[in-house]
């Protein structure tokens, strides 16, 4: 059993649903973010997602954009982001880690490297934001072959024809992108999450992770009881910029981080 399918099936055995903050590897630094990373699961995290940094992030906002910069500036590459999961394997090797990113890193590296590579770091998930189900044959094979789950994204434009498409082979979990638009601009109502997320399981078994907009506990604990998850992206890096020093991390970064994370955690769990 894949450790994503593991933690969802615990979670539903504990009648919650799931936390997924969000890191943007090597932001501010490689050992920042690395540090930030190891340290998520004892503050309440049950997924975890891993931005890989793009320097054209189109699904992103000003927010995660300019975390992405400065990953990049660090030196991020997709091999470093791999580096820094194999890094937090040594000591966790239950929490799921799902990467997020673009399909330009990947072709570069390599489809089927890519996904072999993923696995054996210590990678149970993918989510590329630029890879619509048309073109998911580039990965799609190789992944399967690997272990790896390819996470589809839906959304409140997606129609029910196209969500039985989208959703016919998907693995993992389902990512509903629940405003229309970028990361960190808005936040769907509990009345249109209310009515999105039936339409949903309609057409898939597998859980759905709420994200793009959740940023408060009462937000993150609304998503994880009408879906299966929560994630929180932007309000973490928000709180981690806020920290930093001429880009630089400071001993209130990741103290910051870790505080918000326990507080969302809390109300997830509550």
């Amino acid at each position: 059993m894949s450790r994503i399918k593991a933690r969802f099936e615990a979670l539903k055995k504990e009648g919650r649903g799931a936390l997924i903050p969000y890191l943007q590897a090597f932001d501010p630094d490689y050992e920042t973010s690395l540090e930030l990373l190891k340290a998520m699961p004892a503050a309440g995290a049950d997924l975890i997602e891993i931005g890989v940094p793009f320097s054209d992030p189109s699904a992103d906002g000003p927010t995660i954009q300019a975390a992405a910069l400065r990953g990049l500036k660090a030196g991020a590459t997709l091999g470093g982001v791999l580096e820094m999961v194999r890094s937090f394997r040594e000591t966790d090797a239950e929490t799921p880690i799902i990467l997020m990113g673009y399909l330009n890193p990947i072709d570069s590296y390599g489809p089927a490297e890519f996904c072999f590579d993923a696995v054996q770091a210590g990678v149970d998930g993918i989510i590329v934001v630029d890879m619509p189900t048309e073109e998911a044959d580039l990965l799609d094979s190789h992944a399967r072959e690997a272990g790896l789950d390819i996470i589809s994204l839906v959304a409140p434009t997606t129609s029910r024809t196209r969500l039985f498409h989208v959703l016919k082979d998907a693995s993992g979990f389902v990512y509903y992108v629940s405003i229309t638009g970028i990361t960190g601009t808005g936040s769907a109502s509990q009345a249109q999450l209310e009515e999105a997320l039936p339409k949903i399981r309609e057409a898939t078994d597998l859980p759905v992770a709420i994200g793009f907009g959740i940023s408060t506990p009462e937000q993150a604990r609304t998503a994880s009881r009408i879906g299966d998850a929560a994630v929180v992206a932007s309000a973490l890096i928000k709180t981690m910029a806020g920290t930093l020093s001429e880009g630089k991390a400071t001993d209130k970064t990741l103290p910051a981080v870790l505080e918000q994370l326990m507080a969302l955690s809390a109300a997830v769990r509550a």
